[in-house]
């Protein structure tokens, strides 16, 4: 499937000179003058190595196509983390490379998408909001409203988000995936 450039996404593999290639990142600029333009930060998932390509915005790019896997995130062995699949109780190692930022997001025992591209697994899709507890954050302020300045508070991954000062340890707050920002108290 060819998408144009200009829909290119963080995230998204897409394939290129018979290489499959992860984008980490993608800036639209449109100079004063000329033609627009995207350019990317690309990850050989073959070879591991970074590149960036420029592409303009009326280019069209193959994006790959994945089979998503319903599993079940297990545990972490080190760098490794381990997925079974739901319905034949195969299990699947990925890298906290391949994961990336998504490691903030994996507790034990949750339903997660893998994606699988000819066989092998390539990386997960992420729910858009996850709900995690609060381990540790400088005490409630009496008083204190949404309005008012944040403060970082350390979840149950690891993951330090700003949250409200009315934030408390204990509390369960809901995360944002995407941008990894607080988004309301659960």
């Amino acid at each position: 499937m060819y998408i144009q450039a200009t829909r290119l996404r963080k995230g998204m593999l897409i394939r290129m000179s018979g290489n499959l290639l992860r984008l980490l990142d993608v800036t639209h600029l449109t100079p004063g003058k000329g033609h627009g333009f995207v350019q990317c930060r690309l990850r050989n998932l073959r070879t591991r190595t970074l590149t960036d390509h420029k592409f303009r915005s009326e280019d069209q790019v193959e994006r790959a196509a994945l089979d998503a896997r319903r599993m079940q995130y297990l545990y972490a062995d080190g760098d490794t983390y381990n997925f079974m699949d739901t319905e034949t109780f195969d299990q699947v190692a990925l890298t906290a490379e391949t994961l990336g930022e998504a490691t903030d997001y994996l507790l034990p025992e949750a339903e997660i998408t893998v994606e699988m591209f000819e066989g092998e697994p390539v990386g997960i899709a992420l729910p858009i909001t996850v709900d995690l507890t609060v381990e540790e954050t400088t005490p409630a302020i009496k008083g204190a409203t949404a309005s008012a300045q944040l403060k970082p508070a350390r979840l149950e991954t690891g993951l330090v988000v700003q949250v409200p000062p009315f934030i408390a340890s204990g509390d369960t707050v809901r995360v944002n995936t995407e941008t990894g920002e607080y988004q309301s108290r659960v």
